[in-house]
């Protein structure tokens, strides 16, 4: 069966439950104010695509390959991208939301969360070094059991991380975020 290829393409203001996007390859394309929203999107490549002012929440995401994908200005929640494809896995995230969302066992290297909301998402036992959460609200974000390493946490806000649970080593964290390191202890700094 032959697979349906599209390179460098502009997409607006589709619909993809009403406009039906066939599965395929997507190289070098632009989403702008699509809605993918409850669709199943699974099974399709997307390499080196932007997508912005998009809702891509609650999308099935079984087998979806998410190659160099840039994430802007969208609306992500409840996203499960542990059922992503892992090969060649990796996107970033700006000015968006991913509530409710799961990072479960993920394996990526330099992931971008900036200026993100990740109410509730679930980060665990995935393998994130030198991840960025720049100015991202982490309330109530689970970490357990991940590898944090040399992670970038200075401007992040409301989270909550154990380091006996996480591998933080070389991690960055501003001194007036020092509580969220040790909420577990109930201790009252001030």
């Amino acid at each position: 069966m032959n697979t349906l290829y599209i390179r460098d393409q502009d997409f607006k203001g589709e619909d993809l439950l009403v406009d039906k996007f066939i599965i395929g390859d997507y190289e070098n394309c632009s989403f702008t104010n699509c809605n993918f929203s409850e669709a199943d999107i699974s099974g399709y490549n997307f390499i080196d695509c932007k997508f912005e002012n998009c809702d891509v929440s609650m999308a099935k995401l079984n087998n979806t390959s998410l190659q160099k994908v840039s994430f802007k200005n969208c609306k992500l929640l409840g996203l499960r991208f542990e059922n992503c494809n892992p090969f060649l896995l990796y996107f970033t995230f700006e000015n968006s939301i991913l509530n409710f969302s799961s990072f479960y066992k993920i394996k990526m290297k330099k992931i971008k969360f900036i200026n993100c909301s990740l109410h509730e998402v679930e980060f665990i036992e995935s393998d994130l070094p030198q991840a960025t959460f720049e100015k991202s609200d982490l309330m109530g974000a689970v970490f357990q059991e991940n590898n944090l390493e040399t992670s970038d946490f200075r401007t992040a806000y409301n989270f909550s991380l154990d380091p006996e649970r996480n591998k933080l080593k070389n991690s960055k964290f501003y001194i007036n975020d020092i509580k969220g390191l040790l909420d577990k202890y109930k201790l009252i700094i001030e």
